[in-house]
């Protein structure tokens, strides 16, 4: 075995061990420092440079006593895994389920969340998406503090219990996505620049320096980190972080990106099952996805906050800040048949034209597309979801878009049950001034928009992580039971109708009919929103209702359809009866 770091700007590097003497390691080319030693797993190490503290290993894979202390070795060949027959799961025609470890379960562990894995397969969950498991500084984090990317929390079960839930995974027939930030690294606990240039020097982003892309080993860094996940872990794909905070120099050949989906393709091709990368990009550039040969990055599927935008916005009536542009009743159809609204139109947030067009050629799939996410809802000065503003009626069209619109459909957890608890920006910095820093940051970012102080909860207070828990005994109150009822059926109706995962956009067509009122088509399927105070009538010309979010929404064979105030309802082709 071979003990290997990068440490370019140190004139001497040591291992040191408890109770043992300092291994000294030789210099290499380009920064690399290297000895000869066998560790087993569990024995603790770090990198002293030159006559600093020790420091825990930037490729540390656990981390007993936290981000400060030192690595623990961790061998992922251990395993006994029993997923030898997992053949992975494409994305397309799939449902991802997005939710943090540690509010998922009161427990916020990974073995916790195993027990309620039946619960997303009986909701029709294809893939499970992880907010960032990585070491951060604290016990509870939303986990974009990270600065230990190859670990995993010790609070959530360090490396051995994410392989139980990947493994776990696999054999309830769910993939695992992993969000991971390749952007910035968190406030505490970073070390790597005592090793070498990993930020880029007069550069920053929104949460802090940028990482040196221009770094051949920092490139290296990323990439073998995607590995690991997508190889040694068993991970099905990755959600990219932020992908449009990601700064390299003009002149580097070949796109961080397109560097990473290449690799990833590779190792797709070699272990036989498919493996998705999913950019978060706020560029709406179909850049992103449109295949290298066609000057793309290759990406599988990105994000689309244009399409959460224009539900929001016709759900709730916000107009402010970002949401301004969703105002337009044509917001809706244009996210529903183009996936971007901004699409080289002009963005008053942003004050200049923003976007491009998806060519028509790429399929629907490839994007992902939601009502809530982590994002959308921690970063409201409450935390609030839907559920907490939202109508019944409401939270029923919420769930028929989301499940019927041409993307890949992502819920956030508790969604499908309408969950009473909010989910508010949680942090447990040890260090006061950061704790402060961040409490007082976060009111000021608030009062710039408008909103009241008063409703910014202390990330760093634990009653802000406890409430933001999810309470699973709602499901037993008949209101969350006939929610999370109409998400199965949604599922259901979505895995039966081919009309409702087909990707082709020329099947796609959407138009609004009055104020609060839209017909959205996928091919010879129909979703009908009435969001207006009125009842509505639709004659079905021989089509037949295959879901109705509203006992209103019933008619007789010859009657039409009557939808009410703030109903939706799913219209196609009647199914022919089996031939004998």
């Amino acid at each position: 075995m071979t003990i290997e770091v990068w440490a370019p700007r140190a004139a001497r590097v040591r291992l040191r061990r408890p109770g043992l003497d300092d291994v000294e390691l030789t210099a290499g080319d380009a920064g690399w420092w290297a000895t000869p030693l066998a560790l087993a797993p569990g024995d603790e190490y770090g990198f002293v440079l030159d006559d600093g503290d020790v420091r825990p290993d930037p490729r540390s894979r656990r981390q007993p006593r936290g981000v400060h202390d030192l690595s623990a070795w961790d061998d992922p060949a251990s395993f006994a895994w029993s997923d030898h027959a997992w053949t992975g799961r494409q994305l397309a025609g799939g449902v991802i389920y997005e939710l943090h470890v540690g509010t998922f379960t009161p427990e916020g562990t990974l073995d916790a969340a195993i027990g309620r894995l039946p619960h997303l397969v009986e909701l029709g969950v294809t893939h499970v998406e992880l907010l960032p498991v990585n070491g951060f500084n604290g016990t509870h984090n939303w986990g974009y503090d990270g600065v230990l990317w190859y670990t995993v929390q010790e609070d959530y079960g360090g490396p051995e219990a994410y392989r139980r839930f990947v493994d776990a995974a696999h054999a309830a027939g769910l993939a695992v996505v992993q969000d991971v930030v390749y952007n910035h690294l968190g406030p505490s606990g970073n070390y790597l620049p005592e090793f070498g240039p990993y930020l880029r020097d007069g550069q920053s982003n929104a949460w802090g320096s940028s990482i040196d892309l221009d770094q051949r080993a920092v490139r290296d860094y990323i990439i073998d980190n995607a590995l690991m996940w997508l190889g040694e872990m068993h991970v099905d794909g990755l959600r990219l972080d932020a992908v449009h905070a990601l700064h390299e120099s003009a002149s580097s050949p070949v796109h961080i990106l397109q560097e990473i989906a290449e690799r990833v393709d590779a190792l797709s091709a070699h272990v036989g099952r498919p493996l998705s990368l999913i950019a978060e990009s706020d560029l709406n550039d179909p850049i992103m996805i449109l295949p290298r040969e066609a000057g793309g990055y290759g990406l599988t599927a990105q994000w689309v906050d244009d399409w959460h935008h224009a539900v929001h916005v016709a759900l709730t009536g916000e107009t402010e800040g970002y949401y301004a542009d969703f105002a337009d009743p044509q917001a809706l159809p244009k996210t529903w048949t183009g996936g971007f609204y901004h699409d080289g139109t002009f963005s008053s947030f942003r004050d200049r034209d923003w976007g491009a067009p998806i060519p028509a050629a790429v399929p629907s799939w490839r994007l992902v597309t939601f009502a809530q996410d982590h994002d959308q809802i921690g970063n409201r000065a409450a935390g609030d979801r839907l559920s907490q503003s939202l109508t019944s009626a409401r939270l029923d069209v919420a769930a028929v878009l989301t499940m019927t619109a041409p993307g890949t459909p992502m819920l956030f957890m508790g969604e499908e049950w309408g969950a009473s608890t909010p989910w508010q920006f949680f942090t447990s910095h040890p260090e006061p001034e950061l704790a402060a820093a961040t409490r007082e940051g976060r009111k000021a970012e608030f009062a710039r928009m408008g909103w009241d102080e008063a409703l910014v909860p202390d990330p760093n207070d634990p009653a802000t992580f406890e409430r933001s828990k999810l309470d699973w005994s709602e499901l037993d109150q008949p209101a969350h039971a006939r929610l999370l009822s109409l998400y199965r059926a949604l599922a259901r109706l979505r895995a039966r109708r081919p009309e409702l995962t087909d990707p082709d956009h020329r099947g796609h067509a959407a138009e609004s009919v009055g104020d609060g009122r839209w017909i959205l088509h996928r091919d010879t399927a129909s979703v009908y929103v009435n969001l207006s105070p009125e009842p509505w009538t639709v004659e079905l010309a021989g089509r037949e209702i295959w879901l109705a979010t509203t006992a209103h929404e019933q008619r007789t064979d010859a009657g039409p359809l009557v939808l009410s105030a703030d109903s939706a309802a799913v219209v196609g082709a009647r199914e022919q009866a089996p031939s004998l």
